[in-house]
């Protein structure tokens, strides 16, 4: 009952150290933590009734089918071409050689220029020839004198006969010594063309008009020669015409039996058109006049010459262009723009539209080009809807949208067919 039973004053100082204690310790207050935990799940199912709720907050839409240009392939006849590349070379090319030996005293030319036929070009010294012909001629008069006495001589012996002061043996003897003195003379007149050929061959002239490369001997060299060319001779320079000029190229197999089903076999004769930039622009013209009599083995290709004119001279031997020759007859075509043609491994795939706006992938057989087109050779119908634009927005299978466009062909003088 003690415990129980306090007086008034021992309440009191109970209570008041009751009350130092709370101010020296805060009291915990249990009821924030579900009050937090109450607010963040009323957060958590309005945000998933905002997210979740239908028609507020729908899925976007799929973009429409990607739009593209599409055409019907282009009908026309057109000459089915080969494009080839071909190098210039000269029709003649000549190597200047001595004929006779001596010292070089004297070139009559510059470096690269382009000389006429006939122009002196070296000069090899040629006073020891001028001596051979003289010595030539001097022989040729001593036969001549040889002959004259001869001739008087056979007279008189034959004169001498007839009054029997003479005999035939004498009259033999002199007709053999005339006959000696004939061979003499003509000995004699071959001799000096000798001579003179020598003295002509010591002075080198050009052989044919056209551009002469560099001298490869100096004034006082001594220099070999020989007209047959049995022993060395000295390399002067080198000389190569320009006008007219060949193009030649390698033709194909499979185009050599299209050139020649063509032309039934016949002889070629046929007008090539040439490119020297590769920029298309075929603005020289030649003629096919030759090829070769059998197909290399190990190339499978054919060697075709090509003769054009040149007579500015501004082509030049071992410059390449580009040619394009006739292989067949004149024929309806389909053409497309050669973008359009797009390689799929071995095969050769054009997108086109089908009439539901599905792309369809066909795989043709191509051609060369014709004004910048491609020609299609099969695999292609008139009717077809062929994507001439926007090649990179379309895959097989999907939809599209169709816009009409018109396939365009260069003009001729840009033709890079």
């Amino acid at each position: 009952m003690d415990d129980i039973s306090l007086s008034g004053h021992e309440a009191v100082e109970r209570i008041g150290a009751a009350g130092d204690n709370a101010t020296r310790v805060p009291r915990r207050r249990p009821w924030r933590i579900p009050a937090l935990a109450g607010a963040l799940a009323v957060l958590i199912a309005v945000a998933g009734e905002q997210v979740w709720r239908p028609g507020e907050h729908a899925a976007p839409p799929p973009p429409p089918p990607p739009q593209v240009t599409v055409s019907l392939p282009l009908r026309q006849t057109v000459q089915e071409t080969g494009r080839f590349l071909g190098q210039f070379a000269a029709v003649d090319s000549v190597e200047l050689r001595a004929q006779v030996g001596g010292t070089l005293t004297a070139i009559d030319f510059r470096d690269g220029q382009i000389v006429h036929k006939g122009d002196p070009l070296f000069v090899i010294d040629p006073r020891p020839f001028e001596i051979r012909l003289d010595e030539a001629v001097a022989q040729y008069q001593t036969a001549q004198a040889k002959e004259t006495l001869g001739n008087v001589e056979l007279w008189r012996a034959q004169q001498l006969k007839r009054t029997e002061f003479g005999t035939a043996e004498s009259v033999d003897q002199r007709a053999a010594e005339q006959r000696s003195d004939e061979a003499a003379i003509d000995s004699a007149k071959a001799a000096i063309q000798d001579a003179r050929l020598d003295l002509e061959f010591s002075r080198v002239t050009a052989p044919f008009t056209g551009r002469i490369g560099a001298h490869l001997v100096s004034v006082g060299s001594l220099v070999s020669g020989s007209r047959g060319g049995t022993s060395p001779t000295t390399l002067l320079a080198t000389i190569v015409s320009l006008d007219p000029i060949y193009l030649d190229f390698d033709m194909s197999e499979s185009d050599y039996l299209a050139y020649q089903q063509a032309h039934h076999g016949g002889a070629p004769h046929d007008p090539v058109d040439v490119s020297l930039d590769g920029d298309g622009h075929y603005d020289r013209h030649g003629v096919l006049d030759f090829i070769d009599n059998a197909v290399n083995r190990s190339s499978g290709t054919i060697r075709a010459r090509v003769t054009v004119p040149n007579p500015d001279l501004t082509l030049t031997p071992g410059q390449f262009a580009r040619l394009r020759v006739a292989l067949g007859e004149p024929a309806p075509a389909l053409l497309v723009p050669a973008a359009a043609v797009i390689p799929d491994q071995s095969q050769q795939v054009v997108m086109t539209v089908a009439a539901n706006g599905t792309v369809v992938p066909k795989v043709v057989q191509t051609g060369g080009l014709y004004r910048g087109l491609r020609v299609i050779r099969e695999g292609l119908s008139p009717d077809d809807r062929v994507v001439i634009n926007g090649m990179v927005r379309v895959r097989p299978g999907i939809k599209v949208t169709p816009v009409n466009g018109t396939i365009v062909p260069e003009p001729p003088a840009g033709d890079a067919g």
